[in-house]
């Protein structure tokens, strides 16, 4: 059984799906305004190991991740300048041209951190009938009205908001988190449409609507595509703890009054962490995207061990030091795969090795069950790996037992991704190799990166490079 932490109830759950074995999973995806950094991908990566160990334990996940590329105000709020126009403005281009570049640069650095593709990845711009839709239902009844500058979702109306957050309506002071604005009947009352009036006129990116040319509110967004693409009630929604409130306080609030169900089952958090003992801050120079830990001389495999081997509620500090450790990590594992594959001899302990793997993969299921105990499933992985090394010294394991382990290894890595093992046919030392020369190639040292290539090619396999360093490899024929 797998347990979940549920932030709704604020305890651990058994998780069931709404339907069968079928899971329908919406992840809050970037805001393309620019370049996605390592807290932001802690998130996605959170969802991609959950969708993965799903997928592992028999179920079928459709994953929903959304763009959003419009209607995300400055510091999450409901006036002021939108994220996508201020870029577009910095940069002096058109807002929709800087959506398309971040949201290709993004695409590319999931691949990179070997995230896998989700079922639709909506853009709220090609959304707007939909939020249309359910705003105007709002309207009928009686949870939004219209002032002259937007429609607002009315929260006294919806008695449950605050039970995500715990920010219920008791709680809530005027000014604590947000600007007054006297046109609201309650301050923490939510945009759900801005009309183009007073500082909004000169908005490039709008529409119209009943209510005249605006443009929607972030929170709606999220609702409406979810709603699209997953129905009315959802199994699993994720974010980092930043999205708590107001804006999956807000999803819920609108959903459930839209709809009358429960919108969500289960809500899974990412917590945020350290960088370097500090909180993430550009004051302080420390937010880092993937091309910074590339120029580090990391790969974006490495962030991935890192940024999987804490658990996903714990509060993770994150540093260099770490960062080498997990490159020495993956390291292990593919020479240790290398060993193993190399094997050619018959078995003289399979009956132990075999006790061995099904006690490995037993311990890992359970970590995994309870609430994605990344930690402990990789100390699981690490406690075979070590006594499996003791057989390779003694040269008492065979190619039986060495095909037990590898099948393990390569479950093992089905979950966490943090191997490339697509290149089934390719040999563990010659991704190894491959993988060094792509970080000299980062690093700029074109002399080692040659000699890499030579090797390769003397053990008989050619590299073929792609853009933004990355390769196929191929046996020479």
């Amino acid at each position: 059984m797998i347990k979940l932490y549920n932030t709704y109830t604020n305890k651990l759950e058994v998780f069931k799906p709404i339907n069968g074995k079928e899971v329908k999973m919406y992840n809050c995806g970037p805001t393309v305004y620019s370049y996605a950094h390592i807290g932001n991908f802690s998130s996605y990566l959170m969802a991609d190991l959950l969708r993965r160990y799903l997928e592992y334990s028999g179920y079928k996940v459709k994953q929903v991740k959304n763009i959003t590329d419009v209607g995300h105000l400055v510091a999450d709020a409901d006036d002021g300048e939108d994220k996508m126009e201020k870029a577009a403005r910095e940069q002096k281009k058109d807002p929709y041209v800087i959506a398309r570049f971040y949201e290709k640069v993004y695409i590319e650095d999931e691949n990179k951190m070997n995230i896998l593709e989700p079922f639709i990845r909506p853009r709220a711009t090609e959304h707007i009938n939909e939020m249309i839709h359910m705003i105007e239902v709002l309207m009928k009844k009686g949870y939004a009205y219209e002032t002259e500058d937007g429609i607002y979702f009315d929260i006294t109306k919806f008695k449950d908001y605050g039970k995500l957050s715990g920010n219920t309506l008791d709680k809530l002071h005027i000014g604590a988190r947000v600007e007054i604005n006297d046109k609201k009947k309650h301050p923490y009352d939510f945009a759900l449409w801005k009309k183009l009036v007073f500082n909004n006129k000169y908005h490039i990116m709008k529409w119209d609507s009943p209510w005249g040319e605006g443009f929607p509110g972030w929170h709606i967004e999220c609702s409406a595509m979810a709603r699209k693409y997953l129905g009315d009630r959802i199994d699993i929604h994720t974010g980092g703890e930043d999205n708590i409130f107001p804006h999956h306080e807000c999803e819920i609030a609108q959903s459930e009054a839209y709809s009358s169900k429960k919108y969500v089952n289960f809500w899974i958090h990412k917590r945020w962490f350290f960088v370097e003992g500090k909180k993430m801050s550009k004051s302080l120079g420390n937010i880092y995207t993937i091309k910074d830990i590339e120029d580090m001389g990391y790969s974006a495999l490495d962030l991935r061990y890192l940024l999987l081997s804490a658990h996903y509620r714990a509060k993770l500090n994150f540093t260099k030091k770490g960062l080498t450790d997990a490159k020495n990590n993956r390291k292990k594992l593919l020479t240790l795969i290398n060993e193993l594959e190399s094997i050619t001899k018959k078995d003289t302990n399979l009956d132990i090795i075999k006790t061995m793997v099904k006690l490995a993969k037993k311990r890992f299921i359970e970590s995994m069950d309870n609430d994605l105990n990344t930690s402990a499933a990789l100390a699981v992985v690490f406690d075979l790996a070590k006594k499996i090394n003791k057989f390779l010294k003694e040269n008492t394991i065979g190619i039986e037992g060495a095909n037990l382990v590898l099948s393990l290894i390569k479950e093992f890595n089905s979950i966490f991704g943090v191997l490339d093992l697509n290149k089934a046919h390719i040999p563990a030392n010659i991704i190894l190799l491959a993988e060094e020369r792509k970080q000299s190639k980062i690093n700029k040292d074109f002399k080692q990166s040659d000699d890499i290539r030579a090797q390769i090619l003397k053990e008989g396999y050619e590299l073929r490079d792609k853009p933004n360093n990355e390769y196929d490899i191929y046996p020479v024929l």
